[in-house]
């Protein structure tokens, strides 16, 4: 097929690879502009930019897609369908009713529910069984369109959002040149969600990766999964920031106050929560690197009795 790709992280580079490799014409790629990053501030191209000008595709990075002359623009590359994962920026009406057959998103979630900016973390926050990615015919509602097909894939007990993200990614992009095979043989109809069971995945505030030890030891160790690599779950000791990347739950002890440190080995240093404790296993200090317990405990004090969280 024709197509236009919109897309800016790797979730979407995946998805855009595997259509050229199946030989779909990509006509133009848009992306969101370059952000800067790192200690330099230096405008940093994403991984969707990349392979586009390593294929040598026509590459546009739009502030908006309100523009009328950029509408007439992309409307005149008769494009038979938009694909777009992860892109970050709403399309217009105007630009939903370019293509011959509508814009197809791909979703990381089993549609309705976790619509939004985070359904990945919001799953296993959630503490969900399974998730999936959904293909869905986009309309002007956020996540709302009528989906072609969904794939459903189970949330295993250590997965981080950043392995579960690689494994939906593959999915996902499996699963759109599945619809666009189907879609070019006229085999395929997409069907509307149903009303029950929608819920919002909400991007991820800045104070939700501070750790809040009232919180059971099980609501925690999922915070960690979910909120790894980025942002990181964190807490305060002797007034330093502490990252905290992985840990298991375990039974604590009663009477203690929660964010005391009932025990520090090599094995993990337990904290009382709410309602258990959580052994962490992984942590790392502002401007270090991760460790785990035995070689952080090496090389930093972390008192039995100690209080985090400030």
């Amino acid at each position: 097929m024709r197509l236009v790709f919109a897309g800016t992280p790797e979730f979407a580079a995946v998805a855009l690879r595997a259509l050229l490799d199946k030989g779909h014409d990509v006509v133009s790629v848009l992306a969101q502009p370059d952000r800067p990053s790192g200690r330099g501030l230096r405008a940093s191209y994403g991984p969707v930019k990349q392979l586009a000008l390593s294929r040598g595709i026509a590459l546009h990075q739009p502030l908006s897609l309100r523009d009328a002359a950029l509408q007439a623009s992309l409307g005149g590359l008769a494009a038979d369908a938009w694909v777009v994962a992860a892109y970050g920026l709403l399309l217009p009406q105007a630009v939903l009713t370019q293509p011959r057959l509508g814009c197809i998103n791909i979703h990381a979630s089993l549609l309705p529910r976790w619509r939004g900016a985070a359904p990945i973390q919001r799953a296993i926050l959630a503490g969900d069984a399974e998730t999936g990615v959904s293909i869905m015919q986009m309309d002007a509602g956020l996540d709302t369109g009528p989906v072609y097909l969904r794939r459903a894939l189970p949330i295993h007990a250590h997965d981080t959002a950043a392995s579960l993200h690689d494994r939906l990614a593959e999915v996902g992009a499996s699963a759109v040149c599945e619809v666009l095979d189907a879609l070019a043989a006229g085999t395929i109809c997409a069907e509307p969600q149903a009303p029950e069971g929608a819920c919002y995945a909400s991007k991820l505030a800045r104070d939700e990766a501070r750790i809040d030890w009232l919180q059971s030891a099980l609501s925690l160790e999922r915070l960690l999964r979910a909120l790894d690599p980025v942002p990181g779950a964190y807490t305060l000791h002797a007034g330093s920031v502490l990252k905290i990347w992985s840990g298991r739950v375990s039974a604590g002890r009663a009477g203690e106050a929660p964010g005391v440190v009932l025990a520090a080995g090599p094995a993990g240093i337990e904290i009382q929560c709410g309602e258990g404790s959580l052994i962490v296993t992984v942590l790392q200090r502002a401007g270090s690197r991760r460790l785990d317990a035995g070689a952080f405990l090496r090389g930093h004090r972390i008192e039995v009795g100690a209080r985090l969280g400030g």
